[in-house]
């Protein structure tokens, strides 16, 4: 995407939305590191994304890294990983989620917690972890709602808390960094073909936004002029489910 390799990290980056992010982004030159809770995960995504134009010479790499994003050390010590292998850090794709769906008489309070922690509290994690990489490079923080972040539905309590919660926070971290050179967006879909909540892609699954699609849309972003900031991007199947 430039003359000097860029450098981004996906959080929950081996299945899914953020896999799909990480396929893009490195097809486009940019070296990527994915992390997981498992360090098995994160290095058989890597080997995957890193078999991708295998016979360019000169080509963007991806890394796997451990980390759990409910983890405020675990995500400095990818950030400093990223360091000592590039150099640098100039995107960060905020994608590691969860989803408990449940009235609210059965929703567990084990349930609650982990859907906080990792989709809300998990993304503070991740913005203390690389704000200070990013304003050398006055790079872009990206977080991945959703459009149940604005659409409240029955069983998503902690769901929609986490994701109303997500979208005002990357609103007003938008304008605490502004004025720092990073850009800070929220991207939130509707429905994506993903493995999301036990949930199997199948050819049924064709209507929905593919995940590649939402890495479209983070190149789209990031290659928009530099005085401009789409702060807020709703996305959509473009027809409804049959």
């Amino acid at each position: 995407m430039a003359d000097i390799r860029r450098t981004a990290l996906i959080t929950g980056g081996t299945k899914g939305i953020g896999y799909g992010v990480a396929e893009v982004l490195i097809k486009e030159g940019v070296n990527v590191a994915i992390t997981s809770r498992s360090q098995q995960a994160a290095d058989e995504a890597a080997s995957k994304l890193n078999n991708i134009h295998l016979a360019q010479a000169d080509r963007a790499t991806a890394l796997g890294i451990e980390a759990d994003v409910r983890d405020l050390e675990s995500q400095q010590r990818a950030v400093d990983t990223i360091l000592e292998q590039w150099g640098r850090l100039d995107y960060v794709i905020a994608n590691a989620g969860v989803g408990h769906f449940a009235p609210i008489q059965e929703l567990t309070p084990e349930q609650w917690h982990e859907t906080i922690d990792i989709n809300l509290t998990g993304v503070f994690y991740s913005a203390k972890a690389t704000i200070a990489a990013l304003k050398e490079t006055e790079g872009y923080f990206i977080t991945i709602a959703s459009l149940a972040g604005t659409n409240f539905f029955e069983n998503g309590s902690a769901y929609n808390a986490s994701k109303f919660g997500l979208v005002g926070f990357t609103q007003a971290v938008m304008l605490d960094l502004r004025s720092s050179g990073i850009k800070v967006s929220t991207i939130m879909p509707g429905s994506v073909a993903t493995h999301f909540n036990n949930h199997e892609p199948s050819e049924k699954d064709a209507w929905k936004i593919q995940p590649e699609d939402i890495g479209r849309l983070v190149v789209d972003i990031l290659r928009m002029h530099p005085r401009t900031l789409p702060s807020k991007i709703e996305v959509r199947p473009s027809r409804p489910g049959k």
